[in-house]
């Protein structure tokens, strides 16, 4: 992180939060405006959520968290080793315990997918200090779960059972 007095990182660290929030929350109700036929409100939604990543880009920027690919990796490594080995196992069991089957659906389901994300991005990691950039074989997730796999989508998702026909293709 950049060395900016405590109060401006602060507000930039929340600043980054709540735009990133923003941004993400805009698309799921433009999905939803798109489902029930407001194309063109889904369409204002979009807009808006790229105007808020814009905003979060500029703080992260500004925070100085934007660093080399390598560099970018292991970040998002620890980050989610994090979520699989402190976060969501802790969530994941409030949830039990307090009854949530929601909750309980969608932290596992979180779970599962992040285990996957570190490893994805620690085989990418190695390729990028190789000099060498991702293989380029398609990456599929599942649109329920968060499944994630590289070269061909799965029959059936192993996490949720979704069919390989739901997978998006990156």
């Amino acid at each position: 992180m950049k060395n900016m007095r405590k109060m401006t990182e602060s507000n930039l660290i929340n600043a980054f939060a709540g735009e990133s929030q923003a941004h993400m929350r805009y698309y799921i109700f433009a999905n939803e405006a798109e489902k029930a036929g407001k194309p063109n409100v889904a369409r204002l939604f979009r807009a808006i959520a790229y105007a808020e990543e814009v905003h979060a880009t500029n703080h992260f920027k500004a925070l100085g968290l934007l660093q080399e690919t390598a560099a970018n990796l292991q970040t998002a490594i620890d980050g989610e080793n994090f979520e699989v080995n402190e976060m969501y196992p802790a969530y994941h069991e409030v949830a039990k315990l307090q009854d949530e089957r929601d909750a309980q659906r969608t932290t596992h389901y979180a779970l599962e997918a992040e285990k996957l994300h570190a490893r994805l991005y620690g085989e990418a990691k190695q390729l990028v200090e190789q000099g060498k950039d991702e293989d380029g074989e398609p990456v599929y997730v599942c649109p329920v779960c968060g499944y994630t796999v590289k070269g061909n989508a799965p029959d059936k998702c192993p996490v949720c059972g979704a069919p390989a026909s739901k997978f998006k293709k990156f």
